[in-house]
């Protein structure tokens, strides 16, 4: 494993909603953050544990600040308050009312006992700390328009509307300065308030706020910019949009380094921490992270482009990644190297990816077409053509000699994937974009409806007839599932139910109740003695489909996509998060309570925690994720544990086979 990931040393978590704020102490030992759930959390940004929770507005805190010795701290809130907090008691030692609207900023004057806050009612306001009382308002200057930026001693605000910069002098209420010609979204003074940046959609404007002078034009995203942050020798600009941090060097307008590891989610504050290259960023996904700008160096990469989605093979051998340079990779996963790059695709988006079960094809969809190609040369094999609207689902027989494809033309089309002929076409019913469903022998083929239908339909892939019509959910179906010997079809519906049925006859056999949520998938053990179903309760339940008994209820505490049980062995469970011993677990006589085990109970092997943060051996957490290296689709083999990333790389995790711990 590389010793530095990126330049992220930190990630604080914790937070139930949107960060709003973030603010460094002056002497860097402490971080506060403003959050949409009415609180603000102080941290020490070395160990990533939250030392206090600061409680006692009743609406979002929009922002906060440090006094400058800092004993105290701010907090501006859409309560239309400001409150003054002792971080290390966590006590509320003043209350500043007299706002009549949402309360936006918040900013020290250089005296601790005084602080200017800006609000929607058009107002700055001046108090004293030590009293609690307003000892100015300037009023009617159009405040409530955002952005606004008050410099480091809070002698200076900026705002901006209607391509017009204004400089404030908040103790006189007076205009100083009108900066023009620039449409600003966000602004930043540099420390010793001698710059002002400011930045629109394409362009940063560095200005000299004593002459209006435009000293330096920046070329920077494609994208609003939503934040600004001056290094504290104002030789470099931290700059946001789209979820990533751009650094910039002002004497060359070049970038230096690029920050990721939100997911791309919005970044609603920058903050750069006194006299050093740390910086910390506050994140709609619900994270403030600290980053070391001279711990930058890139760990290898398996993908430098980001990873839209991936395909897999059951047993994770392979891993084909879709890029957004629109190239398909595949991995072995057992080295981490990659075997061969898909391109050529003439622009075209790949939406869709499926492996057939011999591991010879893999099959891609690229809006009304599918490509079968050999994934070990590359090489685009076939090319399937028929379909007049965009394909919406790839499966495969399971023996792997004929390809099934849905679209949005209302029609599913069955595929000689050798010959690239089109056997059959399935048309004139209302079809379901779901993934249909093979008999084990290929001989039938199982559709979802349209919701309003709640139907499944059976049909014969040979001549593209349905055969028989399954009837009785009260809810939409979200999956179907044929037992091995194709004698029974199991549903799941979002009426919480799972139904067992009779595919000659159309006969409902069992209707299976326990689930308090909607049921997304059912699998059937390879000897028909269990059948699993997952379920948006974050349960899965194992049944006896000859009885319809509930033999155990697994409290997995997410969703499960991917459920399969082990071939040979129909105690072991088979999910993303590892494999679940579920045949230690004592099925219940009639009298007896549901056996109920939570997911460290029987979880066996390597694995991931139910909230992905943790790699985990014997149900025990082992190894801990950053957020930018947690995956919807990870895949777990053996000993080995592979994660498909946003950012780009696949994280192939090799662990002794025992004992990891010792």
């Amino acid at each position: 494993m590389p010793d530095s990931w990126s330049a992220c040393l930190q990630t604080l978590e914790g937070y139930n909603k949107r960060v709003n704020s973030v603010a460094w102490s002056p002497d860097g030992t402490r971080l506060a953050s403003a959050l949409v759930d009415m609180t603000v959390k102080i941290w020490d940004p070395t160990a990533g544990q939250c030392m206090s929770t600061l409680k006692g507005h009743s609406d979002s805190v929009r922002s906060v600040a440090w006094s400058h010795d800092a004993t105290r701290v701010a907090s501006a809130s859409s309560d239309k308050t400001v409150k003054v907090w002792e971080p290390v008691t966590a006590q509320c030692v003043s209350t500043l009312e007299g706002h009549s609207g949402s309360v936006n900023s918040v900013a020290w004057l250089y005296n601790a006992n005084r602080a200017a806050s800006v609000s929607d009612d058009n107002t700055v306001k001046i108090w004293d700390i030590a009293t609690g009382h307003c000892i100015s308002t300037l009023q009617d200057l159009s405040f409530s328009a955002l952005p606004l930026a008050w410099s480091h001693d809070a002698a200076w605000l900026a705002s901006a509307s209607n391509h017009v910069i204004k400089i404030w002098n908040p103790a006189s209420g007076q205009c100083v300065l009108t900066l023009e010609g620039h449409h600003s979204r966000s602004m930043a003074w540099s420390h010793d308030a001698t710059r002002l940046a400011s930045a629109s959609r394409d362009l940063i404007k560095i200005w000299d706020p004593a002459t209006g002078q435009c000293l330096s034009t920046l070329r920077a995203w494609s994208f609003w910019v939503k934040s600004l942050a001056w290094s504290h020798d104002a030789s470099q600009l931290a700059s946001e949009a789209e979820g990533k941090i751009r650094i910039q060097n002002l004497a060359t307008g070049q970038c230096v380094s690029m920050l990721e590891g939100h997911g791309g989610a919005g970044i609603n504050s920058v903050a750069w921490l006194y006299n050093t290259t740390r910086l910390a960023s506050a994140s709609h996904d619900n994270t403030v992270k600290i980053w070391d700008l001279a711990a930058s160096q890139e760990a290898p990469m398996l993908d430098r482009s980001a990873v839209d989605f991936v395909a897999s093979l059951s047993n994770a051998s392979r891993l084909a990644s879709v890029l957004d340079d629109m190239t398909v990779k595949i991995h072995d996963l057992g080295t981490g190297l990659c075997m061969s790059v898909l391109e050529g695709f003439g622009g075209c988006t790949v939406n869709l990816m499926s492996w057939s079960y011999d591991v010879s094809r893999l099959a891609l969809a690229l809006g009304y077409g599918v490509k079968i190609c050999d994934p070990q040369t590359g090489q685009c094999m076939l090319t399937l053509e028929g379909h007049t609207d965009w394909i919406e689902s790839l499966t495969w027989s399971y023996d792997s000699t004929r390809l099934a494809s849905t679209s949005n033309d209302n029609t599913v089309k069955i595929w000689d994937p050798t010959t690239g002929q089109c056997i059959s076409t399935f048309q004139g019913y209302n079809f379901w974009l779901q993934p249909v469903a093979w008999s084990y022998d290929t001989t039938r083929l199982a559709s979802v409806s349209a919701p309003k239908d709640r139907l499944v339909k059976i049909w014969d892939p040979t001549i593209g007839q349905c055969v028989s019509t399954l009837k009785g959910h009260n809810g939409r179906v979200t999956s179907v599932g044929w037992s091995y010997d194709a004698t029974r079809l199991a549903s799941a519906s979002s009426d919480g139910t799972v139904k067992i049925w009779d595919p000659t006859s159309s006969r409902c056999v069992l209707t299976l109740k326990g689930h308090n949520h909607r049921v997304l998938s059912v699998v059937w053990a390879y000897d028909t003695t269990r059948l699993a179903s997952a379920s948006a309760d974050k349960t899965a339940h194992i049944w006896d489909p000859a009885t319809g008994q509930c033999m155990a209820r697994l409290e997995i505490g997410c969703l499960l996509r991917n459920v399969q049980f082990h071939k040979s062995n129909s105690g072991l469970l088979h999910t993303e998060l590892g494999t679940l011993d579920i045949q230690t677990i004592t099925p219940p006589t009639m009298s007896d309570p549901i056996p109920t085990r939570c997911l460290s109970q029987v979880a066996i092997g390597y694995g991931l925690s139910s909230n992905r943060a943790w790699i985990t051996y014997q149900g025990e957490n082992l190894l801990w994720l950053p957020p930018e290296y947690r995956a919807f689709y990870p895949r777990i083999s053996g000993s080995t544990v592979s994660i498909p990333c946003s950012s780009g790389r696949v994280l192939v995790f090799k662990f002794s086979y025992r004992n990891p711990v010792s």
